[in-house]
């Protein structure tokens, strides 16, 4: 508008008003079936309580239309009412499932649609060029503000119950690592809406990778923080996993990967991944397989006992010298996992295999029997196969 020409008046005649007044429902109808036709998701939405709760908010727009026709106003904001009823309608279509997007587009194909009827009536009643050019400005400005309070409802919706579900999600996810009873877990998987899988799959990873790699693993997996961890270590348990895949996407991520169980039993690979935390490579960051690693997590689920046995198994080197007792014991444990295969030892333990015999030669002298009786041979397959020292691992569940 040029500076110092006047505004064209808004102000239409009562009669055209009352026309006006008397052609809403049909508008409204109009506004909902170019919805229905236009935006998919409300092909089958406006039939039912909600929809009534639809065609009504378009009602209630529209009276607000022709209320600023008949009173002036030349400012085009919607009465407290109005904005309220746009605010509870976003939150409406949220509950409802529909998207924001959804929201929006419905609130442009309405407007256009209902603008459309209404200007016919304004040209067939003599309005000017300008007032109508004016009218229609403050109208659409007018559905920018309702669908604004329409958004901010729906963002308020999602935030809060994305907020309450997280923490019907959380409480499943506890439930199911402490191994409480399946009705509990039935009752608390429906609160929040998640259907029990098949089985499941617990994964310890550092804390700050759980989030980032939830929906990589699966936009259905629960994580929740390790309640036995001193540290930043969360649980994420992966529903129905295929395990090769599993181990692929969590590469590189410093995790402890359980065994697969059914849900009501998913206590137990969650705490197979805590005892595997103190198997060689979690330190250095390597992807623990627990399904790979089971005889150390046999032979190691008592480090206490496993370092006494050992004891036991190498007391006849008690007298040999310190470096002549460690050769001595690397070499019983090579003859013991290489079944007597001097060949195999000899490349095992880097030597020639007249060394192998040298040492086995004493190994005899200071065993005698024993090498002989399937009963030592086992008990001490077990103390020296586990890889490392015992006397310097952890002889408590860890805590990190």
């Amino acid at each position: 508008m040029a500076e110092g020409r006047p505004e064209p008046q808004l102000r239409l005649s009562p009669e055209l008003v009352e026309t006006l007044r008397a052609r809403l429902p049909e508008v409204a109808d109009g506004a909902v079936d170019a919805i229905i036709a236009e935006v998919p998701s409300y092909s089958n939405a406006l039939a039912g309580p909600m929809g009534e709760i639809i065609r009504n908010a378009v009602a209630l727009a529209l009276g607000g239309f022709v209320q600023m026709g008949s009173r002036g106003n030349s400012q085009g904001r919607p009465a407290a009412p109005s904005m309220e009823g746009a605010y509870q309608l976003g939150r409406g279509e949220a509950r409802s499932g529909r998207t924001m997007e959804a929201l929006l587009a419905a609130y442009r194909v309405g407007s256009r649609a209902s603008w459309r009827q209404m200007a016919d009536v304004l040209v067939a009643g003599g309005t000017d060029a300008a007032t109508i050019a004016r009218y229609a400005e403050l109208v659409f400005a007018y559905m920018d503000l309702l669908s604004d309070s329409s958004a901010a409802g729906h963002r308020d919706e999602v935030d809060e119950s994305g907020r309450a579900r997280q923490r019907l999600l959380a409480r499943l996810a506890r439930a199911l690592i402490d191994g409480a009873a399946p009705e509990v877990i039935v009752e608390a998987a429906a609160r929040a809406e998640w259907e029990l899988p098949a089985t499941l799959t617990a994964v310890l990873l550092p804390g700050a990778q759980g989030a980032a790699l939830l929906g990589v693993v699966s936009q259905r997996a629960l994580r929740l923080d390790d309640p036995l961890s001193a540290s930043q270590r969360v649980v994420v348990l992966v529903p129905d996993a295929h395990r090769a895949v599993l181990l692929r996407s969590v590469a590189g991520h410093r995790a402890v990967v359980g065994p697969e169980r059914a849900w009501t039993e998913v206590r137990s690979s969650y705490l197979r991944a805590r005892r595997a935390l103190v198997l060689p490579g979690v330190a250095d960051g390597e992807i623990v397989d627990t399904e790979a690693r089971l005889g150390e997590l046999v032979v190691g689920a008592d480090l206490e006992a496993l370092r006494d046995l050992r004891a036991q198994v190498l007391a006849p080197l008690v007298g040999a010298s310190g470096g002549s007792r460690e050769k001595l014991t690397d070499t019983l444990r090579a003859w013991l996992l290489h079944q007597g295969r001097r060949e195999a030892i000899a490349e095992a333990l880097f030597v020639h295999p007249q060394t192998v015999r040298y040492r086995m030669g004493q190994l005899r002298e200071a065993y005698g029997d024993l090498l002989d009786d399937p009963d030592f041979v086992a008990r001490a397959t077990v103390a020296l196969g586990y890889p490392g020292d015992p006397g310097l691992a952890q002889t408590s569940t860890p805590s990190t």
